[in-house]
């Protein structure tokens, strides 16, 4: 089979009132802007277009486009076919405390009449924002009625909404679910970590993408599964960019640049690492306490780079237990055995050699 080796691009819409936080929200998520210093952002005058890679062999087309009237009517009149063709997905974005909200249903309706003449079969995501500023516990009243509302006049279109703020996690989270349904052959690479965290014995294995650190995949075990932390993959995003930001400040090394290669952390409960798996890839494997499992898992996810890699940049589907070129997979059995070998090894430093 011929596989295109050339970046696929996905044409994203991000629209909504001037205001509503459309751009806050992108320099966050892909120029690694804290919530404080987005505030100082101007408004976006017609549309800034960003070609952010985000993946090996996916470029996303961002079209970030000012929501100011008049704008708006040039979209979807002078412009319609040249902003509303192609697209992959459209990202709305209302403003909860938007005083003009029926005005804004009006203009909602109007470009998803657009998106469906041009681009029926796009993604359609609402993003309720700023809910920061609503007490908490009014919150999901108002968002389901607002989601509601945008039900009902989204032309056929089946939306998924999110309820988001740039103050907490929950901007992550909407558009880790955002990007993961563009990511091309993700069954496959979903398959590979779940044969890694099998073979290893993980409890659980993350894989983030490198400049955001967007989580675009995980693997959990019946284990991982008791976490509480429901959100966990949320707040390890925003911790990870924290860090990564610290860094930059105190390296003047520039914010979209790797900046660390391994992160350990070991408790008497579990043990993880953080550790770079492709050129756009980080990887966080978490296992249980102990050296030998720690240790091997790290070995075998250093086997399985260059396998990644590959997969990373062609999508490939290679025949199951082997790699690039015929190469033994990172997670056939030679890596469970591997496991098998150590946990025996550290068994008999514990308690001494059988008799």
């Amino acid at each position: 089979m011929d596989y295109d080796r050339k970046a696929k691009k996905k044409k994203v819409l991000l629209m909504g009132k001037s205001g509503s936080g459309k751009t806050s929200m992108r320099s966050i998520i892909f120029s690694n802007y804290v919530a404080k210093d987005a505030r100082r952002l101007g408004a976006t005058i017609d549309v800034e277009h960003s070609h952010v890679k985000f993946l090996g062999n996916l470029t996303l087309n961002l079209w970030d486009c000012g929501g100011q009237d008049a704008f708006m009517e040039n979209y979807l009149a002078s412009q319609r076919d040249h902003v509303f063709s192609n697209v992959g997905v459209l990202i709305y974005v209302f403003d909860i405390e938007s005083r003009e909200f029926d005005r804004d249903m009006v203009t909602y309706s109007a470009v998803v009449r657009a998106l469906r003449e041009n681009s029926p079969s796009a993604a359609v995501f609402c993003l309720i924002h700023k809910m920061d500023l609503v007490q908490a516990e009014y919150r999901q009243k108002l968002f389901d009625e607002r989601t509601n509302l945008v039900k009902e006049r989204s032309e056929g279109f089946k939306i998924t909404s999110f309820a988001t703020s740039i103050w907490d996690q929950t901007l992550y989270k909407a558009w880790a679910s955002i990007i993961y349904t563009l990511i091309p052959n993700l069954h496959v690479l979903e398959g590979y970590l779940r044969e890694l965290a099998a073979a290893v014995e993980a409890e659980e294995i993350i894989l983030f993408e490198r400049t955001t650190f967007l989580v675009v995949t995980s693997v959990t075990s019946e284990i991982g599964a008791l976490n509480p932390a429901h959100d966990r993959f949320e707040r390890l995003s925003t911790i990870i960019k924290t860090f990564k930001q610290s860094l930059s400040r105190h390296t003047g090394l520039p914010r979209s640049s790797p900046q660390f290669a391994e992160f350990q952390v070991k408790t008497s409960r579990f043990n993880f690492f953080i550790a770079r798996l492709t050129s756009n890839t980080y990887v966080l494997v978490v296992t249980p306490p102990g050296e030998a499992a720690f240790n091997t898992a790290r070995i075998n996810v250093l086997t399985a780079r260059n396998d990644f890699a590959n997969l990373d940049i062609t999508g490939e589907v290679y025949p199951r237990g082997t790699g690039p070129a015929g190469a033994p997979h990172p997670a056939s059995d030679e890596a469970a055995a591997a496991v098998a070998a150590a946990r025996a090894a550290e068994d008999e430093d514990e308690h001494g050699s059988p008799s």
